[in-house]
């Protein structure tokens, strides 16, 4: 479940030295090598196997309360425990949570999302399907918007980390799935892997048309990751009394200023939405009881997941970019244990 892994005499370590303009470049960033840091009571010593790649760390990039200039990147990366002054957490376990870009992290069990002392699927899983992904689809699902047999759920980005996993159990509890996606492959991957009994190219299609087609009576919920113009027609095509899962806003590359569009107040009013946003920092106490269920999922075959792991350190600068051109197919992460 976790690969062989080699333990560096140094610690690189990514910095952002330059605030984006939008999406994160790799020209934004640069490696440093450093000592391997020392621990101190309550804190482990982690190596990082699988760094993560993830929309949210665009946000985070362009906050300078998060994320100083010259300081190091803010993501989320699972490892192995080599060292522990903290009890419960033992050299050998599999952690996951904010660890950063570096080969070394020094952790306290409040940087920690995840502890896996006995994993039930291989190490890269809880970073995606058993990570902030996974647990993102079902914690939402089951806070904000239950499926019901027979309803019609819509989802956008529905071939990314999360969607994927959202129209997996759309199917698994009765509903119907209708996804949107960004190419005509990740459509085939909906409709052939992720549960969806329909999907789109967001790109090409008559969007108005297609989803009026797809819900003749509306859509029941939304499950949204990039609002932005396909929000816009998404919130037109929605039932009345339906349910609307603010989850991402990946389609917006800069806030500052905030963009201006259609407005939604109407629609909100005529057909009594419920529109919440969803922040999935607010449940990680939660974390434990999802991983559990999306973990049965996977052994009873009901839960297909892909994922797109490069090799190297030199090319974790270039993630992000990478992930917002929609060239990744399935999860992001970069595997730097064996650098």
């Amino acid at each position: 479940m976790i690969p062989d892994h080699a333990l560096p005499d140094a610690n690189r370590r990514v910095l952002l030295i330059r605030r984006p303009d939008g999406i994160p470049q790799a020209e934004d960033f640069t490696i440093v090598h450093e000592p391997v840091p020392t621990i101190a009571d309550g804190q482990v010593l982690v190596r990082n196997h699988y760094l993560s790649a993830d929309p949210v760390q665009r946000g985070w990039a362009a906050s300078p309360s998060i994320m100083p200039i010259g300081a190091p990147m803010r993501a989320l990366s699972i490892g192995v425990v080599v060292e522990s002054r903290c009890e419960g957490l033992e050299p050998g376990h599999l952690v996951y949570g904010f660890l950063g870009w570096q080969d070394y992290a020094v952790a306290t069990r409040a940087d920690l999302l995840s502890h896996i002392a006995s994993p039930r699927a291989r190490a890269s899983t809880y970073a995606g399907v058993l990570g902030m992904p996974g647990v993102t689809a079902w914690l939402a699902l089951e806070d904000l918007a239950p499926v019901e047999a027979g309803q019609t759920v819509l989802v956008s980005t529905a071939a990314g980390a999360v969607g994927s996993v959202v129209g997996q159990i759309v199917r698994a509890r009765g509903g119907r799935a209708v996804g949107l996606t960004g190419s005509d492959q990740k459509v085939e991957n909906c409709m052939r892997r992720y549960g969806y009994d329909a999907a789109h190219n967001y790109k090409t299609a008559e969007l108005a048309g297609v989803l009026a087609a797809e819900a003749p009576e509306g859509f029941q919920t939304y499950f949204d990751n990039t609002g932005g113009w396909i929000a816009d027609h998404a919130l037109r095509a929605m039932a009345r009394y339906g349910r609307i899962i603010q989850c991402g806003t990946a389609a917006t590359e800069s806030w500052t200023p905030p963009p201006q569009g259609p407005r939604a107040e109407r629609e909100v009013l005529t057909r009594v939405l419920t529109w919440s946003g969803f922040y999935i920092f607010d449940h990680v106490a939660r974390f434990d009881g999802a991983i559990e269920a999306l973990s049965d999922m996977i052994e009873a075959g009901t839960l297909a997941y892909d994922e797109d792991i490069d090799a190297g350190f030199d090319r974790i600068t270039g993630a992000l970019a990478s992930l917002f051109a929609g060239e990744n197919s399935g999860k992001k992460l970069i595997f730097i244990g064996q650098d």
